[in-house]
């Protein structure tokens, strides 16, 4: 969720106080909201996203899984890339699957590509960053392997990048995204995955993105090791 302030100016310890006490004022008149019920609100609001995406994204999820439990079982790996909260994203799936999930299991071919910051930082430098992806990408992909391309909005231009070298070179590409899917899922061919999360705020796509790396993995582990 990282992002989206990038052109603004940065506040001052003078600005935030300011800023503080001036919120009162500015309150919108009537009652106001109280913490705790803002709280509650968003748990509500999560948990109905979920009640939703669960219907839309069930069958998708698991073709997902099946696209890269048949690339691991092929001596595959597992590419993953995404921005702010998403590079988070991208590293805890990499983690899942290189340590564990829940069971003990061999360990599973995967590389964030958000991690090295020699490589990132040398290809923004000399490139541009919309190619800090790409062309790891296409050092490190072969036909067969999975791009986990991971953009709340689809539209992230390293991320659709990273999709276009992908399709270049024969991976399949499982997409996780939300409103509406973008550019990226304009993008996608028969083989690939689109797991668009069905909402517009950042947030709460972000946190439907998570409960579905944990289906990922979770179904991964049940192909491998059978259903506990």
């Amino acid at each position: 969720m990282f992002g989206g302030l990038a052109h603004v100016a940065p506040y001052n310890r003078r600005d935030l106080s300011r800023l503080v006490r001036g919120a009162s004022h500015h309150a919108r008149p009537g009652p106001r909201m109280s913490l705790t019920d803002r709280i509650r609100k968003q748990f509500e609001e999560s948990a109905e996203l979920k009640r939703d995406a669960a219907q839309a994204l069930a069958a998708p999820i698991a073709t997902a899984v099946e696209r890269i439990t048949a690339a691991l079982a092929s001596d595959r790996k597992i590419l993953v890339c995404g921005n702010g909260g998403s590079a988070a994203d991208s590293q805890h799936l990499a983690a899942e699957l290189v340590g564990r999930y829940e069971r003990e299991r061999p360990e599973l071919a995967a590389i964030a590509l958000t991690t090295d910051t020699s490589i990132l930082t040398a290809v923004a430098n000399d490139y541009t960053f919309e190619q800090v992806f790409a062309r790891q990408v296409r050092a490190l992909g072969r036909e067969g392997d999975v791009l986990v391309a991971i953009s709340t909005s689809g539209n992230s231009p390293n991320v659709v990048a990273a999709v276009e070298v992908a399709r270049e070179r024969d991976l399949v590409v499982v997409a996780l995204t939300g409103r509406g899917g973008g550019r990226i899922a304009t993008m996608l061919g028969e083989q690939d995955v689109n797991l668009c999360v069905p909402h517009e705020r950042t947030a709460r796509i972000q946190e439907v993105h998570l409960l579905i790396l944990h289906c990922l993995c979770d179904g991964i582990d049940a192909s491998l090791l059978g259903d506990e």
